[in-house]
C-alpha cells in the first residue's frame, strides 16, 4: 500500500519517553548533529510500518509520515506533565 511507510524507532538514553523515528535503519545522517548530541546514543526499540489508518498512541501518524518523507526523521518529545499530578523536578 502506497500510504504506508516503514520506520525504525530509537529511544533516548538521556530523556525518558523521547523517541526518534527514522525512515531508514540507522539513518542518523538525516538527523542534525546538535539534536543527536542532545538525544544521546540512540537505542533501537523496534521497526514499525506506519499506516494512516492505524493511530499511534502519542503522535499524529500522518504528521510522523510527513516528517519522515520530508526530513528523514521525526522526534517524539516526552509528554508534558501536569503540575497537579507531579511534584518532582521541572525537567
Amino acid at each position: 500500500m502506497a500510504d504506508t511507510l516503514d520506520c525504525w524507532i530509537y529511544k533516548s538514553p538521556r530523556k525518558d519517553e523521547m523517541y526518534l523515528y527514522l525512515v531508514e535503519e540507522e539513518g542518523f545522517d538525516a538527523v542534525p548533529d546538535d539534536l543527536l548530541t542532545r538525544f544521546g546514543r540512540p537505542q533501537f526499540v523496534m521497526q514499525l510500518t506506519l499506516d494512516p489508518q492505524r493511530p499511534l498512541a502519542r503522535e499524529e501518524v500522518t504528521q510522523v509520515i510527513a516528517n519522515l518523507r520530508e526530513r528523514g526523521f521525526h522526534l517524539q518529545m516526552p509528554p508534558r506533565l501536569e503540575p497537579l499530578l507531579y511534584h518532582g523536578n521541572e525537567d
